[in-house]
């Protein structure tokens, strides 16, 4: 493995304090991000998504209104991983506002987006030359939940697969159901699973999952809940089985938070979740037998509003976007025990996401 990784950060430019994409290189032996790159006048970029060649990038640019229409965008780049230079090849409109989350399929040939506010995951296709195709679907959410001030309608918030690539998963945190789809490899189309949802706790908020690296559990982080649902996972029609739902927060704390970002470590022993208000780190522990967390410690994010975070393909190391105090901080990940330990950390503005990939 390199003794550098890159790392990708996603920002809000509106307001005007960021400029837009942010690189690093993180120093693998020290934890200290250098070399910072900036890839300007991108607009409201809060998610990314590189592909497996580390050529194309494709980032959502979160607005509610675009070519006058109720809508975001999602814009297609040419990706120099020695020079990290960024060249715009497109930019499509995401066909619902605030677009929050973009991801690829495993054959790098769709891309599929969550809007927020639109409460809607469009799919696009990827050209030949790495540029966005027209829309070739857009699913729309139907329905409401009890939390009448953030749920008087759907909010589709990430898209997940499963580790086939053969079922999608989408938290909707307006409705309060984790979305179950069928997806096409060749046509990138979603259909209904045979099993269509799992029904959260109402008023908890399901907002972004992850896989168990063993590919039998499906952990969801919970915004409005301030907890985590595990579920058991059946990969011959994409049923889930609820496990068990555990806080996020300690029991004594009672001011306002809202949960964000999911990760587990690469071996599958650890699970982490992000509180904006209590501002930390969950640290969980997994049975991998049973699929059940256990509270291991809450550490704090060292800034404001935690949002995305990310753990590196080794495990050593945990890097958290804290969006209200324009900071990315560097945390060591202790192996036995999953406890975090901050290293260094870097001045980025409005930070929203934060991706790590190797050099391979």
């Amino acid at each position: 493995m390199s003794t550098k990784q890159l790392v990708l950060i996603g920002t809000y430019t509106q307001p005007g304090k960021s400029k837009g994409i942010y690189s690093f290189l993180l120093d693998m032996e020290t934890g200290v991000l250098e070399d910072e790159r900036i890839g300007a006048g991108i607009v409201n970029p809060s998610w990314l998504t590189l592909n497996s060649a580390r050529n194309r990038l494709y980032a959502v640019n979160e607005l509610k209104e675009y070519g006058g229409k109720a809508s975001g965008s999602v814009s297609a780049f040419a990706f120099d991983l020695k020079t990290r230079e960024m060249k715009l090849l497109n930019i499509r409109p995401s066909n619902g506002a605030d677009p929050c989350h973009v991801v690829l399929n495993k054959q790098n040939t769709y891309i599929y987006v969550s809007n927020y506010s639109g409460g809607s995951v469009c799919v696009f296709p990827v050209l030949a030359n790495g540029s966005l195709g027209e829309a070739s679907q857009l699913i729309q959410h139907e329905g409401s939940g009890v939390n009448k001030a953030r749920q008087c309608s759907p909010h589709a918030h990430s898209l997940c697969f499963d580790p086939s690539g053969r079922f999608a998963f989408v938290p909707d945190l307006g409705i309060d159901r984790l979305m179950a789809y069928r997806a096409d490899a060749a046509s990138g189309a979603l259909e209904a699973a045979p099993a269509p949802y799992f029904k959260a706790k109402p008023g908890t908020g399901p907002r972004h999952c992850t896989f168990h690296p063993n590919g039998k559990y499906l952990y969801v982080i919970n915004e409005l809940g301030s907890s985590i649902n595990a579920l058991a996972y059946n990969e011959t029609d994409a049923s889930l089985l609820h496990l068990q739902i555990v806080s996020t927060i300690p029991a004594d704390f009672f001011d306002h938070n809202n949960c964000a970002d999911i990760h587990m470590t690469p071996d599958g022993r650890f699970l982490y979740g992000s509180n904006r208000g209590h501002n930390s780190i969950a640290i969980y522990r997994v049975d991998p037998g049973a699929g059940l967390l256990s509270l291991v410690d809450i550490e704090s994010s060292r800034g404001k509003t935690p949002r995305g975070f990310c753990i590196d393909h080794s495990g050593a190391f945990l890097l958290a976007a804290n969006q209200d105090s324009d900071n990315v901080v560097v945390f060591c990940i202790d192996r036995a025990t999953g406890r975090l330990r901050k290293v260094s950390e870097h001045a980025v503005p409005a930070p929203v996401c934060v991706k790590m990939y190797d050099f391979s």
